[in-house]
């Protein structure tokens, strides 16, 4: 899975951004919204049949305060990728913050499984990643694409995730059943805890999980600055 997310985005780095000056003047936010529903469509058919199953299957088997050590664990590796990009949009204040919350949860907090960090004063942001950097810097985030197995993306986002991948520790184990491993644990983590919102999606599935990706992206990238009506559905 993780040579074909990577061989995907570096497609779509290569033959996207090439046209990315006029697909970013359009003032259609889904022009390829046949595509996009194609490969939506796929999506749900493999998530209906493999995804949602073993995330049910995950989540019922396993006890909540173990289940709730690996969301945490995860959240600090990811406290790596915040870091960077906060460095790289000049946020130095929540770099620190950001440093302090990884260096304090790998250790106090038994490798990230217990937020110690967020009782010490060190809250959790709600994330950086590449794709809001190059917000920053002025990119824009282009139209809107529904990638194979990644989901929601934007042409600005897409190449950003094989960006962030490499600021991903485990993406970096030398043995490939164990990096593979430890990717199928942190996509099923993910994926068990959007079974409790599967109810709040309403009419069109496309159009509602569209609208809260484009609506949840602006919300980051302007650091709340925008109103954001689906702040619990971020990892949509």
């Amino acid at each position: 899975m993780n040579k074909i997310n990577q061989l995907f985005l570096i497609l779509v780095a290569s033959i996207g951004l090439g046209s990315f000056a006029v697909a970013s003047e359009s003032d259609n936010i889904d022009p390829y919204e046949n595509f996009n529903r194609a490969t939506n469509s796929f999506n749900e058919v493999l998530d209906d049949y493999l995804a949602r199953p073993a995330a049910k299957i995950y989540t019922n088997t396993m006890p909540d305060p173990l289940e709730k050590g690996i969301v945490n664990l995860f959240r600090n590796l990811g406290e790596i990728t915040n870091v960077i990009n906060d460095i790289l949009q000049g946020k130095f204040a929540q770099a620190a913050n950001d440093s302090g919350r990884f260096l304090i949860n790998s250790t106090v907090g038994v490798g990230g499984l217990f937020d110690v960090a967020q009782r010490a004063g060190l809250p959790r942001n709600e994330g950086e990643d590449f794709g809001q950097t190059l917000a920053v810097w002025g990119v824009s985030e282009g139209p809107y694409l529904m990638l194979p197995f990644i989901g929601p993306s934007t042409l600005r986002d897409a190449p950003s995730k094989f960006v962030d991948n490499f600021t991903t520790p485990y993406s970096h184990l030398e043995d490939e059943s164990a990096r593979n491993s430890v990717r199928g644990v942190s996509l099923l983590s993910t994926r068990a805890e959007l079974l409790d919102l599967e109810n709040v999606i309403s009419g069109d599935s496309y159009l509602f999980v569209r609208d809260v990706y484009l609506q949840r992206r602006d919300y980051l990238v302007n650091d709340g600055a925008v109103e954001d009506d689906f702040g619990d559905l971020d990892d949509y």
